[in-house]
């Protein structure tokens, strides 16, 4: 009974992350979107105007890069910061 309630708790909290997850420019951040925001910084920056310059080995730093590619916001968000919007 138990290993039950553990599992129980558990979901619960898996649930609740995966319900805040943070976004940056709609892309999923795995933490606090802090690479994603450095991508982003650089390529702005550096005036970067060309996806192929975001290319390095962290994917959270390219897709901040990208974001900025693409004209993003450069505002990182949660699906809690949605529910304020309705």
């Amino acid at each position: 009974m138990k290993t039950l309630s553990t599992l129980a708790l558990l979901a619960s909290v898996v649930s609740s992350a995966i319900a805040s997850a943070a976004t940056f420019d709609g892309y999923e951040c795995t933490e606090d979107c802090s690479g994603h925001q450095a991508g982003y910084d650089w390529a702005e920056q550096n005036d970067i105007d060309d996806e192929d310059s975001c290319d390095t080995p962290s994917q959270s730093f390219n897709e901040g890069c990208q974001s900025f590619v693409e004209g993003g916001s450069g505002i990182a968000s949660s699906d809690d910061d949605d529910d304020e919007e309705d």
